[in-house]
């Protein structure tokens, strides 16, 4: 009874007890500011230990094609990353976290901090990550580094944004792909905001 009395407290708390925080991002962090266009937001875990996860984000099986498990790289070159190495990025000025997907999932809640590049406007946006057009197409010599994500292992939308940016010769070795997506941030109970939202 003890334990579900401070797990309360904690909720109830919020991110002024984020240092006592029962439910921490690993040993050492119970939550990390971001930055964002309209200020810091607070990423931290739900802090209620009998939280699930609900509606289109505890769905197991979608039809394949379309929806089917993307490989843990989507293309040669290209980082793998984790939640931590994504909330490294999210902290990294020099790094550009990509929301891959459809303006309809985006408007659904994203990671803060991340931008939205549909990935069907990848290539045609890479002049936001330091390419420069030239006469061949793209010279991305002075590419930023980024990281890109869309719905989760079944979501195809960032791998396809990433075979596109690399084919347009933006240079794979900068690109991240935080393969879990926002399945996986959300399983985790980690924040979400809403597109324009703090």
């Amino acid at each position: 009874m003890r334990l579900l009395t401070l797990f309360a407290i904690a909720a109830l708390a919020g991110p002024a007890a984020a240092d006592d925080a029962a439910v921490k991002i690993d040993k050492d962090r119970a939550s990390v500011i971001v930055p964002t266009p309209s200020g810091g937001v607070e990423v931290s875990r739900i802090q209620d230990p009998d939280h699930e996860v609900t509606g289109e984000w505890a769905r197991t099986s979608r039809p394949c094609p379309e929806f089917c498990i993307q490989p843990m790289s989507p293309a040669p070159g290209v980082s793998t990353i984790g939640e931590l190495e994504l909330l490294d990025a999210l902290e990294d000025p020099e790094v550009v976290v990509i929301d891959s997907r459809t303006p309809d999932w985006y408007l659904g809640g994203t990671i803060p901090g991340a931008v939205n590049v549909p990935y069907t406007e990848a290539v045609d946006r890479l002049g936001e990550i330091g390419c420069e057009i030239d006469f061949d197409g793209w010279d991305c010599s002075s590419a930023s580094r980024v990281a890109l994500f869309c719905n989760g292992l079944w979501c195809g939308q960032s791998p396809t944004a990433i075979r596109r940016m690399i084919e347009a010769g933006f240079p794979a070795e900068n690109i991240s792909y935080y393969r879990g997506g926002m399945q996986s941030w959300r399983v985790l109970g980690l924040t979400v905001t809403e597109p324009g939202g703090s």
